[in-house]
């Protein structure tokens, strides 16, 4: 833990801000106010033992591998994490270059290098590449809805499957060929619960699906890792600014907490720790995942959240993708493969199977990511996302590592294929913290719901003024689920808390309480002393 008595000395003028996590929206936020003059009174209260959040880069097999966030999406100049891991140093040639950052991908994934049959045998790559063209050219009409008065069907899922029926009436190939296509399709719409954070495509709204916002440039890595990132935000930072292992119990808010080392100073916020510290603040910023905020909805703040706010938490979606990183000593794959896709044979989107979580929860895994080579070692991802990913969570990794051998084995056709010298996954959903990996925008909810939990606490605004801000991926209308969503809304919270206090500075009133500009007499003080 990170801690210092400077204010403990001089606590100074300027108002007791709290961040409630150490993720990039907490981290930008963070970096945010500590460059203005107004706020040299700043935690960040992080639950564990590092900074990052949902970013977390991990050494392993010799190398580095992402846990959590793997790519930035739209690497170019409208997005802002691309912009920082540019001006710090952490991107490769490739990823800085123009043609890079001008490729329109339109937010699909790309063709895989090799696809396995689930029986053994490749697939014709013709065959997926005319199935992702159909499947792709669909997903593209589902966001055409966005403003129109009504929709054909609720999710996107339904939708897909309602217009695939109708180009199956057009097929005419024989019959194992027509269920190899619907396989492939299958395939296509686990890939897509992957990019959403879904369990189904059925789950997810069709009417605002057209409001996320695909920037353009080819996906890029950190080649050092995206941890990166966070850890050069975080070294920007006041030496006593984070303070870690400690957990938020309840936020109180719209009170009058008195502190003894500050008398006759009222807080409106008091933070409550599960190691049973308690800090009044002025204002908190929120920036704890949506699947935390589900699961703590009751009992995080107190008195709790206003009904609309509430419900709009509930409404919207919040799942499960998760990776599974297996090493070989030798690949079993060609020198220039880069994607491996896995085809479940006589599977379909059109069927709506109950998913077989004991016997088959690898089925929803949708292929392997090869690696960089990482000297001795060589690396595949595989991606698996809902409630196949969270029944995965629970097993050993003996058992993770017994059945991804033994369809390794089938897919290749080679039953004496060597089986992985180990294993590494992400666990979200278990993660107490988080409880999942990113936000989506459920049927029965709207982008009007991002919008609804990123306004600020009390609603009315007017007797005490930015008490509770919130920030994260799902406050962000258009970049939900990306970190550059989740770091422009750091920055739109620290924005709005600036905005507030550069408007006092220009019409001080001295002599007031809260709220009164920072060095004025009456003027909020700072912390009394360091996090213990």
């Amino acid at each position: 833990m990170q801690s210092s008595g400077r204010q403990a000395e001089a606590p100074g003028r300027g108002p007791r801000v709290l961040v409630v996590g150490g993720g990039i929206a907490g981290l930008g936020a963070a970096q945010r106010l500590c460059c203005h003059p107004a706020f040299p009174h700043l935690r960040v209260l992080e639950a564990t033992a590092r900074a990052g959040g949902r970013i977390r880069s991990e050494r392993s097999f010799g190398g580095v591998v992402e846990v959590g966030a793997h790519w930035i999406h739209g690497p170019s100049q409208g997005n802002p994490v691309f912009q920082l891991a540019a001006k710090y140093g952490l991107l490769g040639e490739k990823a800085l270059s123009e043609e890079n950052q001008l490729i329109e991908t339109g937010g699909h994934v790309g063709l895989p290098s090799v696809s396995y049959a689930s029986s053994g045998g490749s697939v014709s790559l013709e065959l997926v590449a005319e199935m992702a063209r159909l499947f792709y050219s669909l997903t593209d009409q589902t966001r055409e809805f966005l403003h129109a008065a009504e929709t054909p069907t609720p999710s996107v899922g339904e939708y897909l499957k309602k217009e695939i029926r109708q180009h199956m009436a057009g097929w005419t190939e024989e019959e194992e060929t027509k269920r190899l296509k619907l396989a492939i399709l299958n395939n296509l719409f686990n890939v897509e619960c992957c990019v959403s954070g879904t369990h189904s495509m059925d789950l997810v709204a069709l009417a605002p699906f057209g409001e996320y916002t695909v920037l353009p440039g080819l996906d890029c890595t950190f080649p050092r890792g995206y941890q990166g990132l966070t850890d050069c935000i975080m070294a920007s930072l006041p030496k006593d600014v984070m303070v870690f292992n400690k957990p938020v119990k309840t936020i109180h808010w719209n009170g009058s907490f008195e502190e003894a080392s500050a008398p006759g100073e009222t807080f409106p916020v008091l933070v409550e720790c599960e190691d049973g510290g308690c800090f009044p603040a002025h204002h908190v910023v929120v920036t704890v995942p949506l699947g935390f905020l589900k699961e703590r909805l009751d009992t995080f703040f107190e008195p709790p959240l206003p009904t609309e706010k509430a419900e709009a938490i509930r409404r919207l979606g919040f799942g499960t993708n998760n990776k599974i990183f297996l090493e070989f000593e030798e690949p079993f794959w060609q020198p220039d493969c880069q994607h491996i896709q896995v085809v479940w044979r006589d599977t379909s989107p059109l069927e709506d199977a109950a998913p077989k979580l004991q016997d088959a929860w690898f089925k929803k895994l949708i292929g392997f990511w090869v690696l960089p080579s990482f000297g001795a070692s060589q690396v595949l991802c595989g991606f698996i996302a809902g409630l196949e990913s969270e029944f995965m969570e629970t097993l050993s990794d003996e058992d993770v590592l017994l059945s991804l051998t033994q369809v390794l084995r089938s897919v290749t056709g080679n039953p004496r294929l060597p089986a992985p010298r180990s294993v590494l996954r992400s666990r979200w959903h278990s993660a107490p913290y988080t409880r999942g990996s990113y936000s989506y925008v459920a049927v029965g909810s709207s982008g009007d719901d991002m919008d609804l939990l990123a306004q600020p606490l009390p609603a009315d605004g007017r007797d005490a003024q930015l008490q509770v801000l919130f920030a994260g991926e799902a406050t962000h209308r258009t970049f939900y689920s990306t970190t550059h969503g989740a770091l422009l809304s750091g920055w739109r919270e620290a924005d709005r808390l600036i905005a507030l206090w550069d408007s006092q500075a220009q019409r001080p009133e001295p002599g007031s309480e809260l709220g009164s500009a920072p060095g004025v007499p009456g003027s909020p003080r700072g912390w009394p002393h360091p996090f213990l």
